[in-house]
């Protein structure tokens, strides 16, 4: 670009003063720069823009032409520097949400994010693995989800606290229990979650020394096939406790304690280091912590 805004602003205030060194003050320049500046300015194109009679500088008529677009130019790089300077509304957002999370937690968070004017949210719900993958590649501004992990480009931080619960179906013979062994555990059917997902890492630490034992009959990757599948009695399952509410508050679905294994962990939230926090980033942040318990 062979001009700055720095050229217009001087040719504009020459324009309303008719004066180079009326116009240097109230850009709150030298006399020299401003005229070194409009000189600059006409030499680039081997143009002159005003006609000078005495000390007096008056618009000629290719002057005259330009003005508007000079002015209408300066005036939405204004409105610019003002957005930048004072960006505090939120637009557009992309977040990613593991399973558990985005079907359970996330609509509740957009719907607080929407009641600012302008601000949407997209939504994807995928397992732990490829939520890390894409706000890795900047393909999501935002990631919540439930595994571990660790990843030199990502910025991973405690969201809140949750757990996993073993469940059968009513009729399912552990459900008079209510306690499972180790050795009850071994003996049982499992329906799980598929390998790369946060809740299958959690199953999987949760019973470290059995896993070569156990009988795990579906890897499926929705909770809700999961429960189906256990209300069937095909099986026992394991989910995050914010997914089984409604079915332990019905009765379809019965809760089995397992104190010789724990099965407590944490959601996060994962960014990557270099993404720019603007105002809808940092106001997501604040409502998930706000509904955070």
């Amino acid at each position: 670009m062979k001009y700055t805004l720095r050229q217009l602003e001087v040719f504009l205030a020459t324009a309303h003063t008719e004066n180079i060194s009326r116009a240097a003050d109230t850009l709150a320049m030298s006399q020299s720069a401003a005229s070194s500046a409009l000189k600059d300015l006409e030499q680039q194109f081997d143009i002159q823009l005003f006609d000078r009679v005495g000390k007096t500088l008056q618009l000629n008529e290719l002057g005259r032409l330009l003005q508007p677009r000079a002015e209408e130019l300066l005036e939405r790089a204004q409105e610019l520097e003002v957005a930048m300077g004072r960006h505090t509304q939120s637009g557009p957002l992309k977040v990613g949400a593991t399973l558990s999370i985005g079907n359970y937690l996330a609509v509740q968070l957009m719907a607080h994010y929407m009641e600012e004017p302008g601000a949407r949210v997209s939504l994807e719900v995928a397992n732990t693995a490829t939520i890390v993958d894409k706000v890795r590649n900047f393909g999501l501004d935002i990631g919540l989800i439930e595994g571990e992990i660790q990843h030199p480009d990502l910025e991973i931080t405690r969201w809140r606290e949750d757990e996993l619960v073993a469940f059968c179906a009513p009729g399912h013979p552990c459900a008079t229990k209510g306690v499972l062994t180790d050795a009850d555990l071994v003996d049982v059917t499992w329906i799980v979650r598929e390998p790369g997902s946060g809740t299958r890492q959690t199953f999987d630490r949760a019973m470290h020394g059995l896993l070569p034992e156990l009988h795990i009959l579906l890897e499926l990757q929705h909770t809700e096939a999961i429960k189906r599948a256990v209300e069937a009695g095909l099986g026992v399952g394991c989910l995050s406790r914010i997914t089984l509410k409604e079915a332990f508050a019905r009765g379809s679905l019965i809760p089995l304690a397992i104190p010789s294994r724990d099965f407590h962990r944490y959601l996060y939230f994962i960014i990557h280091r270099q993404k720019y926090r603007g105002a809808g980033l940092n106001r997501w942040l604040a409502i998930c912590h706000g509904l955070g318990d």
